[in-house]
């Protein structure tokens, strides 16, 4: 299990690459951690924790959540 209390550039990599998996995103760019920030870091926590608390999610809720990793992106 890796500890992901740190914003550290592998910590957003390794939850991005989970997103990426468990939103079924078939253009990884939208999700690609080159652009994100790490001042960004709680935001993104969020999402990932939301995501991998939620076991099964609906259409409705991947579209909600990759944009909003959308809107945390375009803040960078």
């Amino acid at each position: 299990m890796t500890n992901l209390d740190h914003a550290t550039h592998e910590n957003l990599t390794y939850m991005f690459e989970k997103l990426q998996e468990r939103l079924k995103v078939v253009n990884r760019v939208v999700l690609d951690p080159e652009y994100y920030s790490l001042n960004q870091y709680e935001d993104i926590k969020d999402v990932y924790d939301y995501v991998v608390s939620h076991p099964n999610l609906s259409v409705r809720e991947i579209d909600a959540l990759v944009s909003e990793l959308g809107a945390i992106k375009a803040k960078k």
